[in-house]
């Protein structure tokens, strides 16, 4: 299994990815969201990336972090390197946009692919059309 770990620099904005996500899987997938410095100030915060992902990694054989911007990604990488160096390997991080890449990774997790599959679906979110051509 797949868990899946929001980063953002908006505890508000990682929470709601992370909801929008779940509606979608109805509780199949472990989704943790670490948004905001805390509650109510924006930026990233290294502890809670790394509590996320001692969560995620406690759920599932695999996690697959989406993030939002520079920082996210930083932060990400820096959680990554306060964990047990046996347990990295199971952490990807993702290239996909945040919302959409969220919501696709959800539904490939929930359907039982594997990191590097749901990555490569999650990627191509990007491409999805928004609006209808002519529109």
């Amino acid at each position: 299994m797949v868990a899946l770990v929001i980063v953002a620099h908006s505890a508000k904005l990682a929470e709601g990815v992370k909801e929008l996500a779940e509606q979608m899987v109805r509780g199949r997938v472990p989704i943790f969201a670490a948004g905001g410095l805390d509650e109510h100030t924006l930026g990233t915060n290294v502890d809670r990336i790394c509590q996320a992902l001692e969560m995620a990694l406690a759920q599932a054989d695999e996690v697959l972090v989406l993030m939002d911007l520079g920082s996210a990604v930083m932060g990400a990488q820096m959680a990554i390197e306060m964990l047990a160096p046996e347990v990295r390997p199971r952490i990807r991080l993702s290239q996909a946009p945040l919302v959409e890449g969220a919501i696709v990774a959800a539904v490939e997790a929930s359907i039982g692919k594997t990191a590097t599959e749901i990555e490569a679906s999650a990627v191509e979110a990007c491409r999805m059309p928004k609006v209808p051509q002519g529109g």
